[in-house]
């Protein structure tokens, strides 16, 4: 299933989000050269005045407020466009502003060529500014084999999603650019960088490392920055998972129960989904084909289901699908089904397909 939306309507979210994204990266790159900056603003316009005020209160003729700016910077470029003046208080200004000249074009160009070189802090900065923008989303934290699939699976379904991982990978950001999902890079565990996937508005948080205590910490944490957020967590330890249920109202996963069933299917040759729980009961989803001469073999599905207290949900034969078939349709060998039942009822179900 893809949530739909009008397309003139993702257009117009598109652009403005692009808006405000790059509002947010250009008051990133302020943050970087603010120092700089400010500094060449105060020297030109406040020095420029100042120097202004105290040539009038020295006798020379006033010099257009406009003009002063201009005389700043040539005096920082070491080219001033007069002579320097006798009085010791203005001749300041020509040994001054050469100074300050160093100092903005030395810090300046140090933060450009750190931001030029260190590419991944610029990459860095541009994907919190989009990041910014996200309301309602999904953040996956842990991109390995599980949350790559995870993140798949979110932008099949069109859900707006945000990555977490500890580093950058060529690999992972291929795939990344791909999905078109944004990876915000830091410790999962720590409220800065939870805060930067945008935590505080986002829907939900699923936790995919293979570390019990690492996702125990990040549950904490994420819980304290928005208790209203979904948290679902994989889990291996059946305490930690009892722990994060009952005490931070979270949903855990269990890596080894995912696996069960799907071995032991295999085994006995039938696909078995994984367990679900509703009201301390197990369901299951099996898909088995239908062995000529059943029991299960020339009759209904009517029939199937009202004696055994199952649903067939999917019946498949000669590529043709039904989902939920009809009641009065008559199963026949090497038909394929698809069946919800409850978990111990599997046994039962595989003796019905026995010759």
């Amino acid at each position: 299933m893809r949530l739909v939306t009008p397309r003139g309507r993702r257009r117009v979210d598109r652009l403005t989000r692009m808006i405000r994204a790059v509002w947010r990266d250009t008051s990133a790159l302020w943050h970087e050269f603010r120092r700089p900056l400010i500094a060449f603003l105060l020297a030109t316009l406040i020095g420029g005045w100042l120097y202004g005020e105290l040539l009038v209160a020295a006798g020379y003729p006033r010099i257009p407020f406009v003009d002063l700016p201009y005389f700043m910077v040539s005096l920082m470029v070491f080219n001033p466009v007069a002579d320097p003046p006798p009085e010791p208080y203005l001749i300041a200004f020509w040994y001054m502003m050469p100074l300050v000249g160093i100092y903005i074009v030395g810090r300046g160009a140090s933060d450009f060529i750190r931001l030029f070189f260190d590419r991944t802090e610029r990459r860095s900065a541009w994907e919190e500014a989009v990041v910014s923008t996200y309301r309602n989303h999904v953040i996956v934290m842990g991109i390995g084999h599980i949350g790559l699939r995870v993140l798949r699976s979110l932008a099949d379904m069109g859900i707006e999603t945000v990555a977490v991982d500890l580093k950058h990978d060529d690999r992972l950001d291929h795939e990344l650019s791909q999905l078109r999902v944004p990876l915000i890079v830091g410790d999962g565990r720590s409220r800065v960088t939870l805060e930067s996937a945008g935590l505080p508005y986002a829907r939900s948080l699923i936790v995919c490392t293979s570390e019990d205590f690492i996702n125990l910490e990040v549950c904490v944490r994420a819980r304290e920055i928005n208790p209203k957020a979904k948290i679902v967590v994989r889990m291996w330890d059946n305490e930690f998972s009892n722990h994060l249920k009952h005490s931070l109202n979270v949903e855990t996963i269990s890596s080894s129960d995912l696996a069960a069933p799907a071995f032991a299917g295999m085994a006995i040759g039938v696909d078995i989904a994984p367990t679900f729980n509703i009201h301390d009961t197990d369901y299951s989803l099996l898909r088995l084909q239908v062995e000529a001469g059943s029991q299960l073999d020339g009759r209904t599905i009517d029939d199937v289901q009202s004696e055994h207290d199952i649903d067939v949900v999917l019946h498949e034969r000669d590529s043709e699908v039904d989902v939920h078939p009809p009641g009065d349709m008559t199963i026949r060998a090497r038909d394929n089904l698809v069946i919800f039942t409850r978990h111990h009822q599997i046994t039962d179900i595989l003796a019905l397909n026995n010759k």
